[in-house]
């Protein structure tokens, strides 16, 4: 097999007793890290970068976004991303691990609201008013000053505290914004959709039919699709579709394996079926996507 041609990136991953969470200054990891930043690359930790100065763009899953100051920018686990060339970029860089954050099951079910990262279906950066840039780095001096307090009593405990104040505002803003262009609406039925979106981000790869997710979820196939007809106006079986297909174009772009090694990995029995599907929901055929991207 052909080794990938993209760099994945971890957090501590040799050190799991390490704290799962860091932050660092934009400025100076990109001048140390630049060759590496600037190039395609994934994660498998969640990264907030807010710009405070600095202008260009930044690029998420093929597609090219602006930065301007004060924008924040939340990048999933796997999505490949990477800045490009402008210099004079200044800001903050905050990675962090599911599990810092998540410590039971009620946990988890919260995590599922941040749509920061987990919507698929919403831009996955907003730009922020100067209300909510002075509450935020309010919140980011907090945590730098709780960084150096490692050996104080409950220091992760406030630490997830402080963390957790900044996404659940980061997450007021975006939603706020995306409120205004009528596209959100932060009820019980769009966590529903997270939760699906979730089980498709787990299980993208198996095959599982419509039927099957509504099982996971504890609903009917109808009330799936009435489901992310009303919030997000495509089918369940488009959502799953667009979920391979992006990872069938981040492989091709990124990665050396072949067209069937490709297929085999997204779950295709049979590679001659992976191409008919990718062909069917792209309009070209795998050879001719990354021949237009080389």
């Amino acid at each position: 097999m052909k080794e990938s041609k993209i760099n994945e990136y971890h957090l501590h991953k040799d050190q799991p007793g390490k704290r799962q969470f860091e932050v660092f200054s934009m400025k100076d990891y990109l001048a140390k890290n630049k060759q590496d930043t600037t190039k395609p690359h994934i994660h498998s930790f969640y990264q907030v970068l807010w710009f405070f100065e600095g202008a260009g763009s930044h690029f998420v899953d093929f597609k090219q976004y602006e930065v301007l100051p004060n924008t924040l920018f939340f990048i999933g686990k796997n999505q490949v991303h990477y800045f490009d060339q402008a210099s004079g970029y200044d800001g903050i860089m905050i990675h962090f691990n599911e599990r810092f954050l998540v410590q039971k099951d009620d946990d988890v079910h919260f995590f599922l609201k941040y749509s920061l990262f987990n919507d698929p279906h919403q831009h996955p950066f907003c730009q922020i008013s100067q209300l909510a840039e002075t509450d935020l780095k309010i919140l980011v001096e907090q945590i730098n000053a709780e960084l150096n307090k490692s050996s104080d009593f409950g220091h992760l405990e406030l630490l997830r505290l402080y963390v957790n104040a900044f996404l659940i505002r980061a997450q007021r803003e975006k939603g706020n914004a995306t409120l205004r262009q009528h596209l959100f609406s932060p009820n019980e039925k769009h966590l529903q959709l997270l939760r699906f979106i979730d089980l498709v981000e787990m299980n993208y790869q198996k095959g599982l039919s419509v039927s099957a997710y509504a099982a996971l979820l504890n609903v009917s196939a109808k009330t799936l699709t009435e489901l992310t007809n009303k919030t997000v106006f495509k089918t369940p079986s488009i959502i799953i579709q667009e979920r391979i297909i992006i990872e069938a174009q981040r492989l091709l772009t990124h990665s050396g394996l072949n067209v069937n090694e490709i297929g085999y990995r997204l779950g295709f029995e049979d590679p001659s079926y992976f191409v008919k599907y990718f062909k069917k929901h792209t309009k070209q055929s795998p050879s001719a996507f990354r021949k237009t991207i080389s």
